[in-house]
């Protein structure tokens, strides 16, 4: 069941008035992710230059919006990307065009960003159904008031009324605890193919009478 078909009223009720977006949100979306993502140490390597980056949110993103799974909340404060049980971060015909579009905006560099998104493929767990965070950011006009993780928070609220599992990838090691707070569990790990950025793998398990589910 995809989460948003769940009570809309829970959003409010727990202080984070979110709701679903839709495709004429793309814009807002990709300029908050962008600047949310400026920073961070895994994707600011893998794209130097903001800009690029950019067309590479806009690219994932343009096609997660094909599941009623992205959230915003607040005037594109803060937004989470979702994707669905069984589904997919790009389709079939858009991953036959990762590599052009890395060459044509980072060069003689794609081959290393090739290598590291091939990393993230690999440490994926395949072994039970879950919703994937593939992103989460805060605009940084509206960094420190909690809304980031606010939003996970309501977004796992709605996983857990359908016994839904849920598993991200952390690019920055100062969220975490943040992660752990909301009780994800830290399953792996790799590295940017140069070795100087980690990345940890969370996982989330499903919840049933209270209960978390064990890490696969």
């Amino acid at each position: 069941m995809p989460i948003d078909k769940l009570d809309s009223d829970r959003a409010e009720a727990s202080g984070i008035e979110a709701r679903v977006a839709t495709a004429s949100d793309l814009d807002g979306l990709v300029d908050t992710l962008a600047r949310a993502f400026s920073d961070d140490p895994v994707w600011s390597w893998a794209f130097p230059d903001p800009g690029d980056l950019t067309i590479w949110w806009r690219f994932v993103i343009a096609s997660a919006l094909r599941y009623p799974e992205v959230w915003i909340t607040g005037d594109y404060a803060a937004a989470s990307v979702w994707i669905p049980p069984a589904g997919m971060e790009l389709t079939e015909q858009e991953e036959g065009r990762v590599e052009s579009l890395l060459g044509e905006l980072i060069g003689s560099r794609a081959s290393s960003v090739i290598s590291l998104l091939e990393r993230f493929e690999t440490a994926h767990p395949r072994e039970r159904p879950h919703y994937y965070l593939s992103l989460l950011g805060v605009h940084p006009d509206h960094r420190g008031k909690g809304l980031g993780m606010g939003l996970l928070a309501e977004n796992l609220r709605r996983l857990d009324v359908v016994d839904g599992a849920a598993y991200l990838e952390s690019s920055n090691p100062a969220n975490d605890r943040r992660y752990e707070a909301l009780g994800f569990r830290h399953v792996g790990s790799f590295t940017t193919p140069d070795g100087r950025n980690a990345v940890a793998t969370m996982w989330r398990g499903a919840v049933l009478a209270g209960t978390a589910a064990p890490v696969p």
